[in-house]
């Protein structure tokens, strides 16, 4: 089994990046197989170098241990550019040059009943979908067509979710991905790849075998799975694992900073008073 932690330094990890660095980390040793940790820092104009460095202290304080080099996006552009690449070749791209104000402009008064957001936010309503890749410009960001790639993807995989949250196997037959995710984007403005196609290639490159995340994710899992499937990469299995959340139920955010594991060090926490926060 190989296990990642992949956080982008943007930020301090707080209590919940702890629980998913933890879970995978465990995982794997209970496995006798590999913790990877990679740095997710894509997007260059949110990277710090101060964050990356706090990520590696807070996480060998923890007690965590990864073999070292270790991965960062950056030097993945290439690979990234190959699966774009791909994509293409099999028409399953377009440029887009809407904005958040135009597709908000572009739905409207949604139908009642209908869904108006997805995994990946505010469901486009496709109105670049006509546009040709040969139209693509800098300002563009690229969208998946998905009712092409699901043509092309067929007969649709699946997914195991060894987690406690979604246990079992999930076919992505179950997904009606045209109401309920749309034309995902898989390129933006200055960066090679989205969150979305760089994540799958990342894990498949690095042999990921189990992705342990939270399951606020688990709705962007079958867009990981259909854009691996139609790159020809192996599906890992999934860990859907719980949420930490604030008193309120918040799920937690690097901007909660009485929750980053740098304060709760400075105040006199010890790694096993983490775990035990954490209820490990």
């Amino acid at each position: 089994m190989i296990t990642r932690f992949a956080p982008s330094p943007t930020g301090h990890l707080h209590l919940g990046h702890a629980f998913s660095a933890l879970t995978a980390f465990d995982l794997a040793v209970a496995a006798k197989g590999t913790f990877l940790l990679r740095i997710d820092d894509i997007d260059q104009g949110r990277a710090r170098p101060a964050f990356e460095a706090m990520i590696f202290e807070d996480l060998a304080w923890l007690g965590l241990t990864w073999p070292e080099p270790v991965v960062r996006q950056i030097q993945t552009h290439d690979r990234f550019l190959w699966a774009m690449g791909r994509l293409e070749a099999l028409d399953l791209l377009y440029p887009c040059r809407c904005s958040r104000r135009d597709v908000e402009a572009a739905v409207g008064a949604p139908q009642e009943g209908v869904p108006t957001h997805g995994p990946d936010g505010r469901i486009y309503p496709g109105t670049c979908r006509g546009r040709s890749m040969a139209d693509a410009g800098p300002e563009d960001a690229i969208r998946l067509d998905i009712r092409r790639a699901i043509e092309a993807a067929a007969p649709l995989p699946g997914f195991d979710d060894t987690g406690s949250e979604h246990p079992g196997h999930h076919s992505l037959d179950s997904v009606d991905f045209p109401q309920f995710v749309g034309d995902v984007v898989v390129a933006r403005k200055g960066l090679a790849a989205s969150y979305h196609l760089s994540v799958v290639v990342d894990d498949a490159d690095q042999g990921v075998t189990l992705v342990a995340r939270g399951a606020d994710l688990f709705e962007t899992t079958p867009i990981h799975v259909l854009l691996g499937h139609l790159l020809g990469l192996p599906i890992p299995t999934y860990h859907h694992h719980r949420l930490i959340r604030d008193e309120t139920g918040k799920r937690l955010a690097k901007r909660d900073q009485s929750r980053a594991l740098r304060t709760l060090r400075e105040d006199g926490a010890s790694p096993a008073d983490i775990r035990r926060m954490l209820g490990l």
